[in-house]
C-alpha cells in the first residue's frame, strides 16, 4: 500500500499542473460589435450606470392587460415549463456527479442449508452478511472534472430557461402590438368607407344632375369596394393573432383584451452598455460559454484517462463459513487496493483527447459567432427605431397634406374645377398615408421589443 500511494504522489506531482486547472473565459473579439445608427464607420459607444437590457419587463412594458398577458404565458407557457424539468434533471445529474467522491458500498446477505441423506446426518446452516466498499482515489481529477462540467452544464441549462423565458416576453409583446396596430389600421378603413361612399354618393348625386359620368360613379364604387375588402383582410389577420397568442397562452383561441394603440408609452432613449457586456446579459449567449466550458473541462478528463486509476476497495462479512461451521459467527476482513495503468488501448484514449480539442476548437467559434450576433441584433434594432421614429414624422407631414387635398379635390369637384380621379386620387394617397403612419409607429414599437430582447433583457 505504501509503495501504491508513493507511486501516486509521484505521479500527481508530474500531472498537476495541467489536470486541476479551472475555465478562464478567454480572449473574445468584440471590436465595433454595435455600429453607429448614423455614421456609416463609426462604432456605437454608449455606457451608463443603467442599461436598457438591465431593466424589469414590468418598467418597460408598463400596460395592465399586457403585463396580465405575459403573465399569463410564463405561468401556462409549455416550453417555459419544459425548461424548468431540463434545469431540475440536470441538478440531480451534478448531485450524481458530486456523490462520485464517495465510495461506493454494498451489502448482499446469504444464508445456506444443507443436508446429506444419510442415517445420522445432521442440517448444516451457514449465513454470511458481507459489506463492501470500493473508493476511486480521483488523483487525477478524472471525477472533479466531470463533476465540473455538469456544473456548468446545469448553468447553460438555466441560461436556457431565462431565453425561453425572454422570447416569450417580447413574443407576447410583439404579438399584443400588432393587434393593436391592426385595430388602428382597421379602424383607419372604417373612417376611410364612410368617406369614400360619401364620395360615390356624391358622384351619383351629380350624375343625377347631368354634372357627372356613369365611370365616375363606377370609378368611387369600386374604391369602396377596394376599402371594404382591405377591411375584411384586416379582419382575418386580428383573428389569426389572437389565434397566435393564445397558442402562447396555452389556451384554445379567443378574443384578446387589448388597450390603444396610441395610448402605449415605451422607453425612448437607450443605453446599451459596452459589447463585452452582453456575455453577461444575453442567456443564449453565456449559454454558449459554458458549453465552452463543458468542451474544456471535457478535455481534462480525456488527459486524465491516460494516468492511473487508482481503487481502494475493502470488504467486511460477519460469517460462521470459516471452513468449517463456527457459531457463533467471526468477522472476516480484508483490503485491497489497485492502480490500472492503461498502456495499449487500441488509440482510443489519444483519440478521444483529439476529438475532445476539436470540440472545444468549436464551442469557441460556437461562443465567438453568438456574441457577433448578438452584436448584429442590436444594431439592427437600433437602426430600425431610428429609421421609422424618422419616417413616422414624415408620414404625419404627408398625413395632414393629403387630408387637406382631400378637402380640396372634394370642393374643386362641386365646382367642376377637379376631375373625379383627383377625388378618388387623394383619397387613395391619405388612406396609404395613414396606413404608412401606423406602420411605422408601430415599426417603433417593434424595435425597442427587439432591442430589450437583443440585449438580453426580461430576466427580472
Amino acid at each position: 500500500m505504501k509503495k501504491l500511494l508513493t507511486i501516486a504522489a509521484a505521479s500527481l506531482m508530474m500531472a498537476s499542473c495541467g489536470l486541476y486547472n479551472k475555465y478562464d473565459r478567454p480572449d473574445v473579439n468584440t471590436t465595433g460589435l454595435f455600429r453607429d445608427t448614423v455614421s456609416d464607420v463609426d462604432t456605437l459607444v454608449t455606457n451608463t450606470d443603467e442599461r436598457f437590457g438591465d431593466l424589469p419587463w414590468r418598467e418597460v412594458f408598463t400596460d395592465p392587460q399586457l403585463q396580465a398577458l405575459i403573465e399569463k404565458a410564463l405561468e401556462n407557457n409549455t416550453d417555459l415549463a419544459n425548461a424548468a424539468l431540463n434545469v431540475k434533471m440536470m441538478e440531480d445529474m451534478l448531485k450524481v456527479a458530486k456523490l462520485a467522491f464517495l465510495p461506493g458500498v454494498a451489502i448482499a446477505p446469504q444464508g445456506t442449508i444443507s443436508r446429506v441423506q444419510m442415517d445420522g446426518a445432521s442440517t448444516s446452516k451457514t449465513y454470511q452478511l458481507p459489506i463492501s466498499a470500493s473508493w476511486n482515489v480521483d488523483l487525477f481529477g478524472n471525477i472533479l472534472s466531470q463533476k465540473r462540467s455538469a456544473q456548468v452544464q446545469l448553468l447553460a441549462t438555466k441560461d436556457y430557461q431565462v431565453a425561453v423565458k425572454t422570447n416569450i416576453i417580447c413574443g407576447v409583446a410583439n404579438l399584443y402590438y400588432t393587434l393593436m396596430m391592426l385595430d388602428e389600421q382597421l379602424a383607419i378603413l372604417n373612417d376611410m368607407e364612410g368617406l369614400v361612399k360619401d364620395t360615390w354618393d356624391m358622384m351619383k348625386l351629380q350624375m343625377q344632375l347631368g354634372r357627372a359620368r356613369s365611370t365616375s360613379v363606377q370609378s368611387a364604387e369600386a374604391s369602396y369596394y377596394s376599402v371594404k375588402a382591405q377591411a375584411i383582410d384586416l379582419k382575418r389577420q386580428i383573428r389569426e393573432m389572437e389565434n397566435s397568442m393564445s397558442l402562447l397562452l396555452n389556451e384554445a383561441g379567443h378574443r384578446i383584451d387589448r388597450g390603444s394603440f396610441y395610448d402605449q408609452h415605451l422607453p425612448e432613449k437607450f443605453s446599451t452598455g459596452v459589447g463585452i457586456q452582453l456575455l453577461s446579459n444575453r442567456a443564449d449567449v453565456h449559454a454558449a460559454e459554458m458549453a465552452l466550458a463543458q468542451c474544456f473541462y471535457d478535455v481534462e478528463t480525456a488527459r486524465s484517462r491516460f494516468y492511473p486509476n487508482i481503487t481502494v476497495s475493502g470488504n467486511a462479512a460477519f460469517t460462521n463459513n470459516l471452513g468449517a461451521v463456527v457459531n457463533p459467527g467471526k468477522w472476516l476482513l480484508s483490503a485491497v487496493g489497485s492502480l490500472t495503468q492503461p498502456i495499449f488501448q487500441h488509440g482510443q484514449i489519444v483519440a478521444g483527447l483529439k476529438v475532445a480539442k476539436a470540440k472545444q476548437e468549436q464551442a469557441f467559434n460556437t461562443w465567438q459567432n453568438a456574441i457577433l450576433k448578438a452584436g448584429n441584433e442590436v444594431s439592427n434594432a437600433l437602426l430600425a427605431y431610428n429609421s421609422s421614429a424618422e419616417r413616422s414624422v414624415l408620414d404625419q407631414k404627408q398625413v395632414d397634406l393629403y387630408a387637406q387635398n382631400v378637402e380640396d379635390t372634394r370642393l374643386l369637384y362641386k365646382s367642376k374645377g377637379s376631375s373625379y380621379l383627383e377625388v378618388i386620387q387623394a383619397q387613395t394617397n391619405l388612406l396609404n398615408a395613414r396606413i404608412s403612419k401606423v406602420t411605422d409607429d408601430f415599426s417603433k414599437m417593434q424595435a425597442v421589443v427587439n432591442l430589450y430582447q437583443a440585449l438580453g433583457g426580461g430576466s427580472k
